[in-house]
């Protein structure tokens, strides 16, 4: 086998990985990625596979300390990239393919994984003070592989890039609130309802020095409060959709499962327990939820 035969293997190996490990955790978008023009896709599905290595690397272990490696080890490993260097895992062969191939801004790769890391290094009791701290969190993990999947489709457009912005914070914020009974199984406790919307809802409990967030009859409440945020940043990056050049909606798909997520959580009155949250895709049955993604798409709309 030659050499080039040989790379060209194990890229064509790496790039499957990245499309199985979306697929596998990351269904809603491995979707819409679908959708995207066949040039758009190994850059796409390349993103969004570091972003389920990197979401994964605390959820895997019982140690966070070793959570906090692994993403610490990314670090490094985009840092070596970003160099030319090469590293020899699936997700990094991908992402140095795709770097040698587009003018993609490696800042929002390190913008990422800084609040991963970030995040990941808070105190036990430390949760977010206020609702654009956790929408910076949604913007840093969610609206990065947005902006980094326009710019490998060469897509340079301010209004695809602010639409790209609300509609990852509208994502990231809904994704948080759906995570919260996996966190509460894990830790113990709520760790992403803001303070500021807990002392509203009378949840803030704060004892020694320590501040949490009780659980308590208004917690869907505290969940509608930061639900309408996101449901804000939808119907902002909506208004925007007459200006988005028509190559950006595909990209832009992602607002269809924000949206399917928005409207299962009012469906079952914001009540993040309940289990039909879980079932199917974001609630809906899957055949349902392509439906909706197909017409979008066939309309040309987010």
């Amino acid at each position: 086998m030659s050499g080039g035969t040989a790379v060209s293997g194990s890229l064509r190996t790496a790039l499957s990985y990245c499309v199985q490990q979306v697929r596998s955790y990351d269904y809603h978008n491995y979707l819409c990625l679908l959708h995207l023009p066949p040039a758009m896709r190994k850059a796409a599905f390349t993103f969004r596979a570091f972003n389920v290595e990197t979401a994964k690397a605390m959820d895997v272990v019982s140690d966070p300390r070793k959570g906090l490696m692994r993403l610490l080890w990314w670090k490094d490993v985009v840092d070596k990239v970003c160099a030319g260097k090469k590293v020899e895992h699936p997700v990094a062969l991908a992402l140095s393919s795709v770097l040698s191939e587009h003018k993609v801004s490696k800042h929002w790769l390190k913008r990422s994984l800084e609040a991963r890391i970030n995040d990941g290094n808070r105190d036990d009791d430390a949760i977010p003070e206020n609702i654009p701290e956790l929408e910076r969190y949604a913007e840093d993990t969610q609206s990065t592989i947005l902006y980094m999947t326009l710019q490998a489709g060469g897509i340079q457009s301010t209004i695809a890039d602010h639409a790209a912005s609300h509609i990852g914070k509208a994502s990231g914020l809904l994704l948080l609130l759906k995570a919260l009974p996996h966190h509460v199984s894990k830790q113990g406790k709520i760790p992403y309802i803001p303070a500021s919307v807990a002392e509203e809802c009378g949840l803030l409990a704060r004892e020694g020095g320590r501040t949490e967030v009780r659980m308590g009859d208004a917690l869907p409440d505290a969940v509608f409060k930061v639900a309408s945020v996101a449901e804000a940043h939808l119907q902002k990056a909506r208004e925007l959709a007459a200006s988005v050049p028509a190559e950006a909606v595909p990209v832009l798909l992602p607002a269809v499962p924000a949206q399917v997520l928005l409207d299962s959580l009012r469906r079952r009155e914001f009540n993040v327990f309940d289990s039909r949250l879980s079932s199917g895709v974001h609630g809906i049955s899957p055949l349902w939820y392509q439906l909706k993604l197909n017409w979008h798409s066939w309309r040309n709309k987010y």
